[in-house]
């Protein structure tokens, strides 16, 4: 059984009544992958904006594993302790990673996270050798657009990545870098300006199937559902 371990944020983990790519993701691989698997983690929850706190949530399909490693305000120096034991103890075999933003946006500039990206992978490499990721480039968010810095951090940090991917990238232990959401606009895939509706949810899965599609051969290319 393949197992893949989400890795993220808020976008990652969502809030409370969302369905999350994650979901998404789950069924597309439902309808196009030919062997069996799951999604694995050492957490389960949604995030409550109300409460400000973790809640749990019963999606409308009671099938889909909710397992999962995000946080709501984490990033990649939030994970980079974590991924060791997180990967070990769930014998994940693909980490599907989308941080970035919230590093920038209050923790570290682009050239520290990008050293918190190296830290990351190899804390995964350390607890299996052979395990895969695909990671999500930084997509800018309302901040982006007013904030001419923060944007310049965007840019620089995604270079940085992609340099990352490239120099990492080991053939028992491979690294893709997933292309940007396609046609991913902040007014019209976000509800706030950063966090994924549910036309972003759908863009998000699809850079991460279309991604793992040509990549690997893993599935088949994304079709975003209505649902």
């Amino acid at each position: 059984m393949l197992r893949f371990m989400p890795v993220g944020d808020s976008m990652t983990i969502g809030s409370a009544g969302e369905h999350t790519w994650r979901y998404r993701l789950w069924r597309h691989l439902c309808a196009t992958y030919g062997g069996p698997f799951t999604l694995v983690g050492p957490r389960e929850t949604l995030y409550d904006k109300v409460a400000e706190a973790p809640t749990s949530y019963a999606y409308a399909d009671p099938d889909f594993p909710r397992a999962h490693l995000a946080g709501w305000g984490e990033g990649w120096q939030h994970m980079v302790p974590l991924i060791g034991d997180a990967v070990r103890a769930h014998r994940a075999d693909v980490l599907l990673v989308s941080l970035g933003l919230i590093d920038l946006g209050f923790y570290t500039n682009a050239e520290q996270t990008a050293a918190n990206v190296e830290s990351f992978v190899a804390a995964a490499r350390a607890a299996d050798p052979r395990i895969r990721m695909v990671i999500l480039p930084v997509t800018p968010n309302i901040r982006a657009a007013s904030d001419e810095a923060f944007a310049a951090q965007v840019d620089r940090f995604n270079m940085l990545l992609g340099k990352a991917v490239a120099d990492l990238d080991q053939p028992r232990s491979p690294l893709l870098l997933a292309s940007p959401p396609e046609s991913y606009d902040i007014d019209t895939d976000t509800y706030d300006g950063t966090h994924p509706n549910a036309s972003g949810e759908h863009r998000i899965a699809g850079a991460f199937a279309e991604a793992m599609w040509q990549g690997w051969g893993v599935g088949q290319p994304y079709e975003a559902g209505t649902d």
